[in-house]
C-alpha cells in the first residue's frame, strides 16, 4: 500500500485501537476512531481518553448506526474493525447485546463498504472460537476434538480426555483446528470474521482475520470484570485482595502483548500475501493462569495475596488454548517482540497509583446466580 493513507478504526478508542493507532501514525498514515465509548470501557459520561493521541480522529459513534458508520467511512483508504463486545461470562446472559454489537454491528459496517470500498478491511477475530485447543493423545496423534462434560466438570475432573478415559497432552493450536464456540461470544466473534471474509471476497474488498489470543498491556480497562485476565487480577491487587483463578488454576493460556498485536494488525494492512486469510497472533509461548497470578503479583510487590483458586468452573471456559504462529511467522513476518516479564514490568508502571473498582465478586455472583458457574 501507498505510505500515507486514511485508515479507520472501528473500536479505535479502547485499549488495542489505541496501541494500533499510535502504531499507524508513526508510519505516517492518517487515523479516524469510531468508538461509541461505552461506559463498561471508559466509565460513566466518558470523554475522550487521555491516552489516545491527538493526532487521532475520534468520532464518537455506535457501530450499529448506519449514519455514524457512514460519516467515519468518509475519505477512507483501509479498515481496522476492532469494535466489539468483549467477554465469555457476560456474553452467556447478554445474549442479545453482544449478538447485536457483535454480529449486526458488522453487517452494518460491511453494508457500508459495499457503497464505499476499501483497500483493505482486517477484522479482529479471537482463539475463543477454537474452544479447546489442539491436543495429542497417547500414540502421539493429533486430538482435535477434546471437549469436556458437564458431569465431569461438576467432578472438578478438569482435564479433558480421550474416548476412554486416557490423557491427552495440549498442542498449540493452529489456525486449521475446525471452531468449537463454546460461548455466545465465541460465537459472535466467529460471525464477525465470516462475515468479513466472505462480503470481502464477494465485492473484492481484500480482508484478513487476526485470530488474537490473550492480549495484555497499557491502556485495559481495569475496572471492567469481563476484560482480559491480567487486568482483572490487577484489579484485586490494587485492591489488596487475591486474584480468583477458576478451576485448579493450571489452564494453560498464550498471553501476547499489545504491542504486538499492533505489529500484527500493521503487517496485516501491508503484506499482500495476507489477503483472505486468517491469522493466530499470540506470544507462541503459553502460562498456567496461576503462575500468570503469581508473576503479576510479584511485579506489584504483592506476593503476600497468593491467588485463591475457586475450583470452579464458568460455562463457556476452556481447559488448554495456546497459538501456534508459524503461519503469522511464514506469510506477514510477524515475530513477537516483548518478552513476558518485560511485558508484566511495562504493565506494573502503568498500574501504579491506579485503584481500580473491583467488581470480580460482583461478576462472580451474578454467573452464580444465573447458573453459569458450578
Amino acid at each position: 500500500m501507498p505510505t500515507a493513507r486514511t485508515i479507520l478504526i472501528t473500536g479505535g478508542a479502547g485499549f488495542i485501537g489505541s496501541h494500533l493507532a499510535d502504531h499507524l501514525l508513526a508510519r505516517g498514515h492518517r487515523v479516524r476512531a469510531l468508538d461509541d465509548l461505552s461506559p463498561q470501557v471508559h466509565g460513566e459520561g466518558a470523554t475522550r481518553p487521555t491516552y489516545l493521541d491527538r493526532e487521532v480522529e475520534l468520532v464518537v459513534g455506535d457501530v450499529r448506526d448506519r449514519a455514524a458508520v457512514r460519516r467515519a467511512l468518509q475519505g477512507v483508504d483501509a479498515v481496522y474493525h476492532l469494535a466489539a463486545m468483549v467477554g465469555v461470562g457476560q456474553s452467556m446472559y447478554e445474549i442479545e447485546r453482544y449478538t447485536s454489537v457483535n454480529a449486526v454491528g458488522t453487517a452494518v459496517l460491511l453494508e457500508a463498504l459495499i457503497e464505499r470500498p476499501v483497500e483493505r478491511l482486517v477484522v479482529a477475530s479471537s482463539m475463543s472460537l477454537y474452544g479447546e485447543g489442539l491436543y495429542r493423545d497417547a500414540r502421539r496423534l493429533p486430538f482435535p476434538g477434546a471437549e469436556r462434560t458437564l458431569a465431569q466438570l461438576a467432578r472438578r475432573e478438569w482435564e479433558p480426555v480421550g474416548p476412554a478415559g486416557e490423557p491427552l497432552a495440549p498442542l498449540p493450536t493452529p489456525e486449521g483446528k475446525a471452531p468449537a464456540l463454546p460461548s455466545v461470544y465465541a460465537l459472535t466473534k466467529f460471525d464477525q470474521e465470516r462475515l468479513c471474509l466472505t462480503a470481502g471476497r464477494a465485492y473484492g474488498i481484500p480482508t484478513v482475520a487476526l485470530r488474537f489470543f490473550n492480549v495484555y498491556g497499557t491502556r485495559q480497562a481495569l475496572s471492567n470484570p469481563y476484560t482480559g485476565v491480567l487486568a482483572i487480577f490487577a484489579a484485586r491487587l490494587l485492591n489488596g485482595r487475591p486474584p480468583l483463578v477458576n478451576e485448579d488454576g493450571l489452564q494453560r493460556r498464550d498471553f501476547v502483548s499489545v504491542h504486538d498485536v499492533a505489529q500484527a494488525c500493521r503487517l496485516a494492512l501491508e503484506v499482500p500475501a495476507a489477503a483472505g486469510q486468517v491469522f493466530n497472533v499470540g506470544s507462541g509461548r503459553s502460562f498456567t493462569v496461576r503462575e500468570v497470578a503469581e508473576r503479576l503479583a510479584a511485579v506489584l510487590g504483592q506476593e503476600r495475596l497468593a491467588a485463591e483458586i475457586t475450583g470452579k468452573y464458568r460455562m463457556g471456559d476452556i481447559r488448554h488454548c495456546f497459538a501456534d504462529i508459524e503461519r503469522a511467522r511464514r506469510v506477514l513476518g510477524y515475530a513477537p517482540r516483548v518478552d513476558f516479564e518485560d511485558g508484566l514490568r511495562e504493565l506494573a508502571g502503568w498500574l501504579e497509583g491506579q485503584l481500580p473498582h473491583d467488581r470480580v465478586h460482583e461478576a462472580a455472583s451474578k454467573l452464580a446466580a444465573l447458573g453459569l458457574s458450578i
